[in-house]
């Protein structure tokens, strides 16, 4: 199986001008420039936003996550009309029929009192199931997107129960299909656990190992894992799917949650016939979550998988491309939203370029690859935190004594000497 890499095209607005720059080959640019701030001037050249993911070229590195905006061939053409860097389709199974789906599955949280609706949004809780429609018609949408845009990137999010021969059948299902990668989803909170699906596989070191090895040994194009944020250390079953030849990972998916209970009705939501279950939490409030997930993932990678081309796709409560810099100065290669399309529409990936594109301006970079996990340098243990505030502490109080000796006077620096040890 292929491995995971990162490049750069140029181009203008990659979002919605890919199709004038995707004919471009790109070279590889390095990280010298990180840790200037130079502002922009009128003749800068536009930051290029392209990248290419385990020989995968996508025009910009933000991908519709796996849900609602990737349920049909309708919206996913959507998806790349609009300029989506990849789309990954909702999840599939080989047999839909055993999906059965509820109304309302959705419950909001706002800020503010409970049951408020004047605040703005935050948070976002589902419980809907994966693809509740035919294998044979998702598979026959594949193919037809595929023809449609042989050059946009399409990828099969799939699960299947513990069954070695249905995972290779669906595998070898969605390949024929066309798709150019696949994401398994093995961090779903809700739905089927007792079929050993979803963060049933995730939580579960020793069977994640076993399904990702069936997996990689059928699979013929690059193989994500999604990874539940349900666990205590989510490097450990990150470490296992990448040991287990996955090219790559994805964190975090949804937060297993309860997202309120109606004070009026004393029913929780979303209320079901008086009735609800607990589901999976995303929107901007996970972000700060999301984001240590993704930097534990990534230091983990660095450290232990060192030069080894894999990647890492970040989520959770991306909505700016503000949000979408702090995931890739971590260590993301691409950044995925699914709840932010719900929320804001298809065209937000214009807002996410353009956004994301001030910002590699602020600071002078290029491409993806300038800044792409600068801030993982910046993180250490509490214990070194105190270590370096009491050197801090030393040197200001030592520049504050000013000279400790009359050897330490200097003929060149007299005059500054002289005023570091004065006190008014």
């Amino acid at each position: 199986m292929a491995s995971m890499g990162l490049n750069r095209i140029g181009g203008r607005n990659s979002a919605v001008e890919f199709r004038m720059s995707r004919n471009r080959r790109p070279s590889f640019t390095g990280k010298g420039r990180v840790g200037f701030m130079v502002f922009a001037s009128d003749t800068q050249a536009e930051p290029d936003l392209s990248v290419t993911v385990n020989g995968l070229h996508m025009p910009n590195p933000f991908v519709i996550g796996s849900g609602p905006p990737g349920t049909n061939y309708k919206v996913m053409k959507k998806a790349f009309d609009e300029g989506w860097g990849a789309v990954i389709a909702k999840t599939v199974s080989l047999d839909a029929e055993k999906v059965i789906n509820v109304t309302p599955r959705y419950a909001r949280l706002r800020a503010g009192s409970n049951g408020s609706a004047k605040g703005p949004i935050i948070g976002w809780e589902n419980i809907e199931l994966i693809s509740d429609r035919p294998l044979e018609v998702m598979l026959k949408e594949f193919k037809q997107l595929k023809e449609e845009y042989p050059d946009r990137i399409l990828i099969a999010s799939i699960m299947e129960e513990y069954n070695k021969a249905a995972w290779q059948e669906l595998i070898d299902r969605v390949e024929q299909a066309g798709v150019d990668a696949i994401e398994i989803n093995f961090s779903c909170p809700h739905g089927m656990p007792e079929r050993k699906m979803g963060a049933a596989v995730g939580q579960d070191c020793a069977l994640l190992e076993e399904v990702c090895g069936w997996a990689n040994a059928k699979a013929t194009v690059p193989v994500w894992a999604k990874m539940t944020p349900n666990i205590t250390d989510i490097t450990m079953p990150a470490r296992v799917a990448l040991k287990s030849g996955c090219e790559g990972v994805s964190a975090i998916n949804t937060i297993m949650s309860v997202m309120g209970i109606n004070l009026k009705t004393l029913h929780p939501e979303p209320c079901v016939e008086g009735y609800s279950t607990p589901g999976g939490y995303s929107c901007k409030a996970v972000r700060p979550i999301a984001l240590g997930k993704v930097m534990n993932i990534a230091k983990m990678m660095k450290s232990e998988f060192g030069d080894k081309e894999l990647s890492l796709s970040g989520i959770g409560g991306v909505e700016t491309g503000s949000d979408a810099a702090e995931f890739i100065l971590l260590g993301a290669n691409t950044v995925q939203v699914c709840t932010g399309v719900m929320m804001h529409g298809y065209d937000l990936v214009g807002k996410l370029c353009s956004e994301l594109k001030d910002f590699m301006k602020m600071h002078n970079f290029s491409s993806i690859e300038d800044f792409r996990g600068v801030s993982l340098q910046y993180f250490t243990t509490h214990t070194d935190l105190v270590r370096r505030q009491q050197e801090a502490i030393k040197q200001r109080r030592a520049i504050k004594q000013g000279l400790q000796s009359d050897k330490d006077w200097t003929g060149d620096g007299f005059v500054k000497e002289t005023e570091s040890m004065v006190s008014n």
